[in-house]
């Protein structure tokens, strides 16, 4: 499939070869439209250490774009406004320990959706968090 791998040509009278995304990015990131996109950020960083890799705001101050590191994965925010609403999003992440990072995310300004659990026949125990915007984490840690 075109535009799935490998590189892309640029220039006008030369080649110049780019990769197609950014280095360490994965090819699906998750994103967030919120109200309230510095809460989302705040919350992600210190429930789930977080790393910030890159932000661009508006001459307003408004987040327009912004990225995370979470282990393997990159989640992206904005602020919403206009023709782009909020939207929760409900995002699951796998962690060392579900206990500890459910108790950190409470601590962030999280909202209990459901206490670390393990239920029959799943092999991960899981927890659930609202951030202050809405959005839901479910937090995993495989158990079995």
């Amino acid at each position: 499939m075109a535009g799935l791998g490998g590189t892309r040509e640029r220039g006008h009278n030369r080649v110049m070869s780019v990769t197609y995304k950014p280095d360490n990015y994965p090819s699906v990131s998750s994103y967030i439209m919120a109200k309230g996109a510095q809460g989302v950020i705040d919350f992600v960083t210190a429930a789930f250490d977080a790393t910030p890799l890159r932000r661009f705001d508006s001459p307003e101050g408004r987040i327009m774009h912004a990225e995370m590191r979470i282990d393997d994965s990159v989640i992206m925010v904005a602020d919403a406004h206009g023709d782009w609403p909020s939207v929760p999003a409900w995002l699951h992440v796998y962690v060392a320990d579900v206990d500890a990072t459910y108790q950190r995310a409470l601590a962030a300004g999280g909202t209990s959706v459901q206490a670390p659990q393990q239920r029959g026949g799943d092999p991960d125990r899981r927890g659930g968090v609202a951030d202050p915007s809405g959005n839901v984490w479910w937090i995993s840690t495989q158990a079995e």
